[in-house]
């Protein structure tokens, strides 16, 4: 084919080569992609934005390598060439207006198409959890084996409209980079301060005005004594009611700016430590409520952000949750996965993962050797007899370290805790623990009652007492009165609990 001079240079055939490579690359990668029987978390990240962007580049270079030429023949030394006048008479400009029209069409729909697929595959789950495997690890984790595991990432985190999806594409770009130069934080850090709105996100499809009603949960806990002595806990959730169709707004859902607006103050980043309350109603009046632990000067109050509380202030981790190990011990022991009768296994148990790992297969040596180092130790019979037993207890305590503990982040559930409740984390004792108190005398209580009803309990000798009107509380660990003055996390949340 003949075209014009301009078009005959090396730059040019160079460019031209490496982008018909690239291309044949993409295409041939693509259609790898839709025949395999399984993704690759790398193939769209190399197929719909690596090598495009490498067509692209190439065809710069071959459009500069043209450029080039075409200035250097209108130099005054060069061979002389005519005006330019365009004539599609002449074959040489017909091919080269061929091949520019043609070739500016197919680069249209071929940067369409990978463009598309780029949106795509950027906001899937492949690459928010797997492209940066080590980063994200915890993350993904914990997703897989939540409630969300088939929505996607982006569905909360970025959620509809186009705003937030520019945004979400400006920080990821800061992302990436931290990620290639390893300037992330160990652990990462949750994104408290620009997370959208839950009415944007969780509400999407979780509707606020259908949670009526109460719910019942019984939840089972083992000691940590040689008899692993086993307790139960049945209690009536007062969920609450958002509309007036189905009851007054009431209960754990009043919180929900149904028919009052709660807003707070919060002295540290990760909004722990809140001296003030204010409950706003929808004719104007309000009630607010001062800790008189943590008492605050009213300029700095005037002065300090508000959170209005929404679905994300208890509901904190509700899909990247990483459990405490007395949550899961217990869970895997009621279960039948852990033998209950194992002499001490849940304190065998719950030290063995709390141990302070550095990597994940030293984690996974240092449990097994911990917990027959134990048995040998304590209880060499029950070693020598009840071999296949320890070694499934084993297995299940290597699963839960997996999925809860992320040495080489820095990842547990100390750093990220769970505030739906108040025993591992402050969570509702935040702002209910009988310190914050109104101008007019009213308190926001920790009674048990407020957010539950006991139904029925089992103590530590294996005594159950029932009533449908409720019971009051007993320990099931012979503590006294003193869970009454203190946090459940003063205990709780240290391992051997």
């Amino acid at each position: 084919m003949k075209l014009p001079r301009s078009f005959y240079n090396v730059t040019t055939f160079v460019g031209a080569l490496f982008a018909f490579l690239f291309l044949l690359v993409t295409l041939f990668l693509f259609a790898v992609e839709l025949t395999a029987p399984q993704s690759h978390p790398y193939m769209g990240l190399v197929a719909f934005i690596v090598l495009p962007t490498l067509f692209v580049l190439s065809l710069l270079v071959a459009l500069f390598g043209i450029f080039r030429t075409w200035r250097r023949l209108r130099k005054p030394t060069a061979t002389p060439i005519p005006p330019f006048h365009f004539d599609l008479s002449v074959p040489a400009q017909r091919n080269a207006a061929l091949l520019v029209m043609g070739g500016s069409g197919f680069f249209l729909l071929f940067a369409s198409f990978t463009s598309y697929q780029a949106y795509e595959y950027t906001d899937s789950v492949e690459f928010c959890g797997r492209a940066c495997h080590a980063v994200m690890k915890p993350e993904y984790t914990a997703y897989k084996a939540s409630p969300h595991a088939r929505v996607a990432c982006v569905a909360c985190h970025i959620g509809p409209g186009a705003t937030w999806f520019v945004k979400s594409k400006l920080s990821g770009t800061y992302q990436v980079y931290s990620t290639l130069f390893h300037k992330y934080h160990k652990p990462i850090e949750t994104p408290i301060a620009n997370l959208r709105p839950a009415r944007e996100t969780c509400e999407q499809c979780h509707w606020p005005q259908h949670f009526y009603s109460a719910k019942l949960r019984t939840q089972a806990y083992f000691l940590s004594d040689e008899k692993n002595t086993r307790s139960s806990t049945t209690l009536l959730m007062k969920i609450g009611g958002g509309d007036v169709n189905h009851g007054a707004a009431a209960g754990i859902h009043f919180h929900m700016y149904l028919n009052a607006t709660i807003s707070y103050v919060a002295l540290d980043k990760k909004r722990l430590v809140i001296p003030y309350v204010e409950v706003r109603y929808p004719d104007g009046t309000f009630r607010s409520y001062r800790s008189t632990e943590n008492p605050v000067p009213e300029d700095k109050l005037r002065k300090s952000p508000r959170y209005v509380v929404d679905c994300i202030e208890c509901h904190n981790r509700p899909t990247h949750r990483f459990r405490h190990p007395a949550q899961t011990v217990n869970l895997a022991m009621s279960l039948n996965k852990i033998k209950p009768d194992l002499p001490e296994i849940k304190k065998v148990a719950v030290e063995a993962l709390e141990q302070p790992y550095k990597t994940e297969p030293e984690a996974l040596r240092g449990i097994r050797k911990a917990v027959l180092d134990a048995f040998r130790a304590n209880h060499p019979d029950v070693a020598a007899s009840r071999g296949a037993d320890i070694e499934a207890a084993i297995e299940e305590l290597q699963r839960i370290y997996r999925t809860n503990y992320f040495p080489e982040m820095k990842v547990s559930w100390k750093e990220f805790p769970d505030h739906i409740g108040h025993l591992y984390s402050p969570g509702c004792f935040r702002c209910h623990d009988d310190k914050h108190v109104s101008p007019d005398g009213k308190v926001l209580s920790r009674a048990c009652n407020q957010c539950h009803t006991i139904l029925a309990q089992t103590d530590g000798q294996g005594k159950m007492s029932e009533s449908l009107e409720g019971l009051a509380f007993k320990h099931p660990g012979d503590v006294g009165d003193a869970w009454m003055q203190m946090n459940c996390t003063d205990c709780h949340a240290q391992p051997a609990q």
